[in-house]
């Protein structure tokens, strides 16, 4: 009887072992405990943010020109502005008109244009230097230039009538005979039809 009784009690001591190993082996491997890792939900994943090769950058590009400035200015040379400046920025930026600054001769109001070049007529000379005297910007400095007898240089300050233009007007009225009429500038190489309306009342035919 003492034999049975002892053996019981080693059997329930063997199946207490047993039933604890499983719970610590449970716990450990988290079996039915909710443990362990976890994949992410379909929400946290919504979430995360993935960069695009070669996506376009929220700064936009502002449109931009360049203008020279020389004549009667405090600081003539290169400057750069933003699309829809005027004139009169652009003498500001050039730290404004010199003592011997023809004012009226300015068009302060007249829009700039990318690579073009603004001259300061002068009342020592009545020119903003280099020889005849305009406001290449869309305003003239007195009267229109003549196209028959206006010299190269004074053509050049003509608004986007470069060196290269202005002595072909030359060369073609010498080969040609005077200009009759301002539509006649067509047939110089590089001017076209927008550019004679920019040149309407600036330059005339005598």
């Amino acid at each position: 009887m003492a034999d049975f009784a002892s053996d019981r009690r080693r059997a329930l001591v063997a199946v207490a072992c047993v039933a604890f190993a499983v719970v610590v082996f449970a716990r450990l491997f988290g079996f039915g405990s909710g443990g362990g890792t976890s994949l992410p939900s379909a929400a946290e994943a919504a979430t995360e943010t993935i960069p695009v090769a070669g996506a376009p950058s929220t700064a936009a590009r502002v449109s931009s020109l360049v203008v020279d400035v020389e004549g009667a200015v405090r600081r003539p040379g290169l400057y750069r502005f933003q699309a829809g400046a005027r004139v009169e920025d652009a003498l500001t930026r050039a730290g404004g008109l010199g003592s011997d600054a023809a004012v009226g001769g300015v068009n302060l109001a007249a829009p700039l244009a990318d690579g073009e070049q603004v001259v300061v007529p002068s009342r020592v000379n009545g020119s903003g230097g280099g020889g005849g005297a305009v406001v290449a910007s869309g305003g003239a400095a007195g009267a229109p230039v003549d196209l028959n007898s206006a010299t190269a240089e004074q053509l050049d300050a003509l608004p986007g009538v470069g060196p290269v233009t202005a002595q072909k007007i030359v060369e073609y009225r010498t080969a040609h005979g005077p200009f009759t009429s301002v539509d006649q500038l067509d047939a110089i190489p590089g001017i076209g039809s927008s550019r004679i309306e920019n040149l309407r009342g600036l330059v005339v035919p005598s």
